[in-house]
């Protein structure tokens, strides 16, 4: 059975006192059912990896280049992530496709560099409110899996992958619980064809989820937790959530 995994996205949130006052607070609310990873800015990653030093909730960043090393000023390699400690990295979240034009193989080739050096990275995947309206739900995210699974071969079973609709980050609107598990099923029907660890790759739905929701999304049976923005912030909010995943 998979376990379940709530990965926190702070984004570009949060100061060094509020990070200190935040992790205190989802220290407390353990024990949690599944797995717990927090992904904070790359200033505060030493602070985080300190706070989280024994602890049993995992450290992660936000993103990481595609490169190893080199002249690519403003990067962040993922051995550097690796040195302090994290265990996790998000690529191709919406706001970096969109923001700065990464494109499905930039996103591929930063999955790669993570895994090569022990990072597992949560790959995400997701439609534009045109895009669903239009009906093409399936294929842009079959298109953003393909190139994926096309780099990564047979390590594509080392991978988390995040479905987050665009039209409900930040917005305030929720796919239901049944429209979420329609593409994490169609997802898992992609990867399958690729893996026969298919049924072992976690899936999370990150669009506006909260302690309100969570329940209902986490217990459709391709939903395997969530990748949360806005809630991760506030430690009662995101504690919820977390118990949400048991």
């Amino acid at each position: 059975m998979r376990r379940k995994l709530v990965v926190g996205n702070w984004k570009m949130h949060r100061t060094r006192e509020a990070n200190a006052r935040l992790i205190e607070g989802i220290l407390k609310g353990r024990p949690f059912a599944g797995d717990v990873v927090v992904c904070a800015p790359f200033p505060f990653l030493g602070d985080l990896a300190a706070m989280l030093k024994g602890q049993d909730v995992a450290l992660g960043a936000q993103d990481c280049s595609a490169h190893e090393q080199g002249a690519h000023t403003g990067e962040v390699s993922a051995s550097m992530l690796a040195a302090f400690g994290c265990r996790y990295v998000i690529v191709g979240h919406s706001e970096r496709r969109a923001d700065h034009h990464e494109s499905d193989k930039i996103v591929a080739d930063k999955a790669k560099a993570a895994l090569a050096e022990g990072v597992t990275p949560i790959v995400c995947v997701g439609e534009t409110l045109a895009q669903r309206e239009a009906g093409q739900t399936e294929a842009v995210v079959t298109r953003q899996l393909s190139t994926v699974t096309h780099t990564l071969a047979q390590h594509i079973s080392k991978i988390v992958i995040a479905h987050e609709p665009v039209w409900a980050i930040g917005t305030g609107k929720t796919a239901t619980p049944e429209q979420a598990q329609a593409v994490h099923a169609l997802l898992r029907a992609r990867l399958a064809a690729v893996t026969p660890h298919a049924s072992e790759l976690r899936l999370l739905y990150g669009g506006s989820v909260k302690a309100d929701n969570a329940r209902s999304l986490f217990s459709q049976p391709d939903i395997d937790g969530g990748l949360i923005g806005g809630a991760s912030l506030k430690a009662s909010e995101f504690v919820a959530i977390c118990k949400a995943g048991a």
